[in-house]
């Protein structure tokens, strides 16, 4: 089984020890992905994919990672050695989705990966450069609806009076509320005024 094709995705931040991400194709007919290669004490390495190991609550018998100091479902406080150790000793947190049998494979696929990526690192450096990495879109960005972007190019305060009238005829269906022109307000502001002054007038009537 030969590899016929290795892509890679750079990180932007260079400061990580998390250097790029890779997919491998075999044979041109079988693809893994999510890859990922790590800036290590002695140099960069590649790290198959993985996932986390879990166990389950004593008390309510949920999932939870090994890291977890909580149970997620009911709380309760779970004992922090419960891991596996390997032979140096450390805890064994994930396991490998898939990987290489046998130190010779691993080795092959390093070393391709590695040359792949210091190949994609000099890419990277050119104008026009364009990621091949397949990451089905979930970089992207969702794009807005057709009438998302014709509601978006009508002048604002058009959009604001629209608006209100969509609301205010969906609501309780209220009749819009009259607005009198100038001749009306003066006649009600003459009305208002005698109101006023005949309740002025009716006010302490009768006390003398």
């Amino acid at each position: 089984m030969e590899i016929t094709e290795i892509r890679i995705k750079l990180m932007s931040d260079t400061n990580e020890r998390l250097q790029a991400f890779c997919s491998l194709t075999f044979d041109g007919s079988f693809v893994i992905r999510d890859l990922k290669i790590i800036q290590g004490t002695k140099g960069s390495f590649v790290a198959m994919p993985s996932r986390k190991l879990t166990d389950h609550c004593p008390r309510c018998s949920a999932k939870n990672h090994l890291r977890a100091q909580f149970c997620n479902e009911c709380g309760v406080r779970l004992h922090q050695d419960r891991a596996m150790k390997s032979d140096d000793g450390r805890a064994k947190l994930y396991a490998d989705i898939a990987h290489p049998i046998n130190s010779e494979c691993r080795e092959r696929i390093q070393e391709q990966v590695l040359i792949a990526y210091v190949s994609e690192v000099e890419r990277s450096k050119q104008p026009g450069y364009v990621c091949i990495y397949d990451d089905y879109g979930e970089d992207g960005f969702a794009r807005l609806s057709d009438e998302e972007i014709a509601e978006s190019e009508v002048p604002r305060m058009h959009r604001s009076a629209d608006s209100f009238h969509r609301r205010d005829s969906a609501g309780n269906n209220h009749s819009t509320p009259h607005i009198p022109n100038s001749e009306s307000q003066s006649n009600q502001y003459a009305v208002a005024q005698r109101y006023g002054r005949d309740e002025e007038d009716k006010f302490g009537a009768g006390i003398i």
